[in-house]
């Protein structure tokens, strides 16, 4: 068994964020003078909480927001930070560039909710989640072949409750993990994200967040965190367990 914690932060916000617009993938804007306050915030946040494998979408909001919480580290700042191409942001085909409201009332027009909703050239959420598997399983590999010295026989102790509940501390969870992974990304992809931990791997909820909660979009630069156990053997590792520590956590912004 190898035991990991997985922190995925969505990026600081952009001048597109600001004004309401759609980025998607083909508008790769840089953050703003408020998202790189947030990044440094998150880094600030994070300073303390050893990351033994960072992953970053490969466009620049993300990797700019990456840098920042790695620099801020005080044990990881020379980390290698990487770069995969599953993790960019939904495409919303012709509403980007456009903004958010008109998509929302291009979705109505529909008669779709709006997290269902893909505009035309668009990626659908189901065309999204293969992307999110195809990630997770390439980081799942990285982080089992990199860690073999840290597999265990038998149970890991992370099934008890009180080693990984929410204390509103910035290690929780992870204080007593030896590996875990950052992952930095974007909203609409992480709330698609928390859909297929929660629905299709059937991760419980428990104290980790107001289920009400659960597949809105993360603020930016906040943060969720799962603890995820791998059972390794010869012949690879498959998802053994999968706790939720806490979602859409922004405890270290402060309002603009």
């Amino acid at each position: 068994m190898l035991a990991f914690g997985l922190t995925i932060v969505r990026h600081g916000e952009t001048q597109c964020n600001k004004d309401g617009l759609l980025q998607g993938q083909k508008i790769d804007s840089p953050l703003s003078e408020i998202g790189i306050r947030q990044s440094e915030a998150a880094g600030q946040y994070l300073r303390d909480v050893k990351f033994t494998n960072v992953f970053v979408s490969d466009m620049k909001r993300a990797k700019q927001t990456a840098e920042i919480i790695v620099r801020n580290n005080r044990t990881c700042h020379d980390i290698e930070l990487v770069a995969d191409r599953s993790l960019k942001e939904r495409s919303f085909g012709i509403a980007e560039g456009g903004r958010v409201i008109e998509m929302k009332n291009m979705a109505k027009a529909a008669g779709q909710p709006l997290p269902e909703f893909t505009p035309p050239e668009g990626e659908t959420v189901e065309q999204v989640k293969v992307r999110i598997k195809d990630f997770l399983k390439a980081m799942m590999q990285r982080i089992a072949n990199d860690h073999q010295d840290k597999v265990q026989d038998g149970e890991t102790c992370i099934s008890d409750e009180t080693s990984w509940a929410p204390a509103g501390l910035p290690d929780d969870g992870v204080l007593n993990v030896s590996v875990h992974a950052l992952v930095v990304g974007h909203g609409a992809y992480m709330s698609i994200m928390m859909r297929h931990f929660f629905e299709d791997l059937k991760c419980p909820v428990g104290r980790c967040s107001d289920p009400a909660q659960q597949f809105s979009i993360c603020p930016n630069t906040g943060m969720c965190r799962f603890i995820i156990t791998l059972k390794c053997s010869n012949a690879g590792f498959e998802l053994s367990d999968m706790k939720c520590v806490f979602i859409n956590r922004r405890d270290h912004v402060k309002a603009d």
